[in-house]
């Protein structure tokens, strides 16, 4: 590689060296092209797009400051494009449907709770992990059944949605912190209890 030569006279090349030898965790390697790498391909793609599509290159010095920011909304951009447009977390995405670098303060127990999956049997059944998706108090064994109606987490209980509002429940759910601290009770007191919730 150029940049690994101390010698070269080229100055980009020389630049790069520096900062290599400045930031010894920096590692460089070589990686095979058109071999199914996935970062390599989006690199390939990117160089391609610059050299039919961008701008002539130019020695303008733009601040930091301003650079980061028109990356910071490229990203941003191209997150909620993939968020949006994505197969999997839909149930995630129906309560957030857009992204942001603001953290939730979810916990464990929010994640198991809002996407569904967890020790819940008609969760379970879906991958053969159980024999049918019933409670043992006789309801379907979903996350909102223990939420709302199950006998043995009723300490827990928040006031049922009707259901052509459940989306609307959940999102109201998800933002009341009084709601999230019973969910999460429900959820430690499942999964610390689950043969109590097996059918007989």
């Amino acid at each position: 590689m150029a940049s690994s030569n101390s010698k070269s006279t080229n100055e980009t090349t020389r630049k790069i060296f520096k900062i290599l030898l400045s930031n010894p965790r920096i590692k460089v390697s070589w990686v095979k092209a058109h071999a199914g790498n996935i970062s390599n391909e989006r690199a390939d793609q990117l160089a391609k797009d610059a050299t039919q599509h961008g701008q002539p290159y130019s020695h303008t010095k733009l601040p930091k400051s301003h650079i980061k920011g028109l990356l910071r909304k490229r990203m941003l951009e191209e997150w909620q494009t993939s968020w949006k447009n994505g197969n999997t977390g839909r149930k995630i995405y129906n309560i957030m449907p857009s992204v942001s670098l603001r953290p939730t303060n979810w916990i464990r127990e929010d994640v198991i709770f809002f996407s569904q999956h967890g020790p819940f049997p008609a969760y379970l059944r879906r991958f053969h992990l159980s024999d049918n998706d019933y409670c043992s108090c006789g309801g379907i064994g979903t996350a909102l059944h223990y939420a709302t109606e199950c006998i043995y987490t009723v300490s827990w209980h928040i006031r049922k949605s009707a259901p052509d509002f459940e989306q609307e429940w959940l999102k109201r759910v998800a933002n009341n912190l009084f709601c999230r601290q019973k969910i999460r009770g429900i959820i430690k007191f499942v999964s610390e209890n689950r043969d109590l919730f097996r059918p007989p």
